[in-house]
């Protein structure tokens, strides 16, 4: 856990320097600690891809159940809400290695899809996600005023 942790502040450092008007600089105790919530959670599943005994890489998957609503149908699937391949790691397969064991996952368990969400300045992600077979379906614009 507290190496997931050191992996979790690389990315909320990331979210920091891209989007300092929507992430809290540093790593608290609260953000620490939530991983143990997320550990207890039987929603939720916490993988990692470990090379030579080393963690290199986590995920945070989440299975989602959105009701049936007057305009969409039932949606139940498996939410990466954390993925992180750390900077010493990349370019190594990890991140392809994470995502094979996680789609064997979903398949397991009977999901018929993987969503994640990510932020539009990490073109870095983006180009993986692309590479590892991820398409975007939505997109949230915004407005500043």
């Amino acid at each position: 856990m507290p190496r997931v942790n050191e992996l979790r502040k690389q990315v909320n450092d990331l979210h920091v320097a891209g989007r300092p008007d929507f992430f809290k600089p540093g790593f608290s105790a609260e953000l620490r600690d939530h991983l143990f919530t997320i550990w207890n959670d039987p929603n939720q599943e916490i993988v990692v891809d470990q090379r030579d005994g080393k963690v290199c890489g986590f995920a945070v998957l989440n299975h989602i159940v959105k009701p049936e609503n007057p305009f969409m149908h039932v949606r139940d699937f498996l939410d990466i809400d954390e993925f992180c391949v750390d900077e010493a790691c990349r370019h190594q397969g990890v991140a392809r290695e994470m995502v094979d064991f996680i789609k064997a996952y979903a398949r397991e368990k009977g999901y018929a899809r993987i969503e994640l969400n990510m932020w539009e300045f990490n073109q870095g992600a983006l180009a993986c996600y692309e590479a590892l077979g991820f398409t975007t379906y939505r997109r949230y614009m915004e407005l500043s005023l």
